[in-house]
């Protein structure tokens, strides 16, 4: 049997982009998928970590954007197996600072977006990366050529493929954000990507290894974990009488929790003690700044032991008090909708200092404005840096006990901020995703008085007015204007949730027939508050989608205090 080599090697992006390697992404592999969340993700980490400061670029310490997986032998050719979407989004990175920055900075990011060919010697430009097959030629044309980025913005997003609208807004995104910049630190920020940000490399000739590689590097076993090898460090420096039964005490804790829970735990911890973003690994930071083994059994007592039953009692659901307890509980569940977890170390710190004062008010007034904060945060879409900066300042509020609920605490918002959630959810809201599904059942919760209880995964956002009208449709009747249906369509006051999908063909029904066959269940009943308001209106006209839309952005501007 012929055994199969693998490597693997760290790079620099100078090396990654050079000849050495000339990228393709095999039609097996999705289309591109990042955001404006995850790409904008990446620049803010890339500018954090260069920082304002006046080292040179060869003084700061290198970024590790972590691992991709190649089929390729000792030719250039690679095919992507895993980091088409990384890859993807560094080149556009670099053609938008190349579009940011003068001439002769700009030429230099040419070389490592293509090698220029040769008319006399007749050969093509040879691009370090090609997309799939149906993205290449718009990638050239508008990525990769000099000049092509700023054609973009005059491309009609309607008629573009998904992948190449992320394309777009993920260029704009950058642009914008290096206008803002200034040249000098665009002129760092390139020079800091192309010679101290590092990939590591596994490559192998063949697609079965690559692939078995692929899922090793993406899948949790139960190897030796980060809280196993802090269990061996501050259980050791415990005396020898005591440590049986600090053995049990965190054994029992981890038990409760779950392995998985457990790890988690500790980023928590180390983020309510740090109050920043991880800038080295975990057991780094526990190690050399918060530096359990220095007590012990204080850290096991006063920290690991209730930090613990806190998170469970909000993750599980599970607090427990002579009052207001259904209603903080309550808090916990929405609280866990929420598409991050960087609201759950201000949840445990507030959760583990209070619960035995008595005074379970006061946890519920807590617990309804963190909801509302972390609700926003999502609604806006802020950035993980953003979160991590307003739930530290939070953290120290909680420690050093401040008023929490006056207008200038960080569990509040100023009024730029509600108004900005008010635009939001005053928009095109369906077009949103990642928080359209949220917003609408908790608007429904909302009109069920809080009593409607529901199983996220079988709810389904669907249009009243649909979204293509027949040309001889009721719609076409009240919506006969392409403008009037295009500013309705995706509003808040037109969509309902339905408990599961339908049949896509029946979305274009006409509204009496729709409200019969696809608002309603066998029962003919609608669990829903917003459908069963619906299955009451006579007709669907612009009107009373405005009426709608009014009525519930007041619901939830009451709901958030906005």
């Amino acid at each position: 049997m012929n055994r199969v080599s693998i490597k693997g090697e760290q790079h620099p992006i100078k090396k990654i982009f050079s000849d050495d390697f000339m990228f393709t992404i095999p039609l097996y592999q999705r289309p591109y998928a990042w955001t404006k969340e995850e790409a904008g993700e990446l620049l803010e980490d890339l500018l954090t970590f260069l920082g304002d400061g006046n080292e040179t670029i060869d003084e700061l310490n290198p970024y590790f954007l972590g691992s991709i997986v190649l089929i390729k032998s000792e030719q250039p050719a690679a095919e992507i197996v895993d980091g088409q979407q990384r890859l993807t989004t560094l080149t556009i990175l670099l053609a938008a600072l190349r579009a940011s920055l003068p001439t002769e900075h700009a030429n230099d990011l040419t070389t490592f977006l293509y090698q220029r060919g040769s008319l006399i010697a007749g050969t093509p430009n040879r691009y370090r990366l090609t997309l799939r097959e149906r993205d290449a030629d718009f990638f050239k044309e508008y990525i990769q050529n000099e000049g092509g980025i700023n054609k973009l913005k005059e491309l009609n997003s309607v008629e573009l493929m998904d992948s190449q609208k992320l394309i777009k807004e993920n260029a704009h995104l950058f642009l914008q954000r290096f206008h803002a910049i200034g040249e000098h630190c665009c002129i760092r920020l390139a020079q800091f990507i192309i010679t101290q940000c590092f990939l590591v490399v596994v490559s192998t000739p063949d697609f079965d290894s690559a692939y078995r590689i692929f899922s090793v590097l993406n899948n949790r076993g139960l190897d030796l974990s980060v809280t196993d090898i802090l269990k061996a460090d501050i259980i050791g420096k415990i005396p020898e009488s005591q440590q049986e039964k600090y053995t049990k005490k965190w054994e029992d804790t981890e038990e409760n929790l779950g392995r998985e829970l457990f790890k988690d735990l500790f980023s928590h911890i180390r983020m309510i003690k740090e109050k920043k973003k991880l800038s080295k690994s975990i057991l780094k930071e526990f190690q050399e700044n918060i530096n359990p083994a220095a007590g012990p059994q204080q850290f096991i007592d006063e920290i690991l032991a209730p930090y613990a039953k806190a998170f469970s009692d909000i993750y599980n659901l599970t607090y427990e008090s002579e009052a207001r307890a259904q209603e903080i509980n309550q808090l916990f569940k929405w609280l866990n909708k929420i598409d991050n977890f960087d609201w759950v170390p201000p949840a445990i710190l507030y959760l583990s200092r209070n619960r035995n004062r008595n005074n379970p008010d006061n946890l519920l007034r807590f617990f309804r404005d963190l909801d509302r904060l972390a609700a926003g945060l999502m609604i806006v879409r802020a950035n993980i840096n953003e979160r991590i900066e307003r739930y530290s300042r939070l953290l120290t509020a909680i420690e050093q006990e401040e008023d929490l609920f006056n207008s200038y605490s960080p569990l509040q918002f100023t009024p730029e901020e509600s108004n900005n959630i008010l635009r939001v959810l005053d928009s095109d809201l369906y077009l949103m995703q990642k928080i359209r599904r949220y917003v609408l059942v908790r608007l429904d919760a909302a009109l069920s008085e809080g009593e409607a209880s529901y199983n996220f995964s079988n709810i389904t956002v669907e249009h009243v007015l649909p979204q293509n009208l027949g040309a001889n449709s009721e719609w076409m009747k009240w919506f006969a204007n392409q403008q009037e249906h295009a500013q309705y369509v995706h509003r808040l006051g037109n969509l309902v949730l339905l408990s599961c999908a339908k049949n896509t063909l029946a979305q274009n029904y006409d509204f009496d027939v729709k409200k019969q066959k696809y608002f309603t269940t066998k029962t003919g009943v609608s669990p829903f508050a917003l459908t069963t308001q619906v299955l009451r209106e006579q007709e669907w006209t612009p009107e009373v989608i405005a009426r709608r839309q009014k009525e519930q952005i007041n619901v939830l501007k009451n709901l958030w205090r906005l």
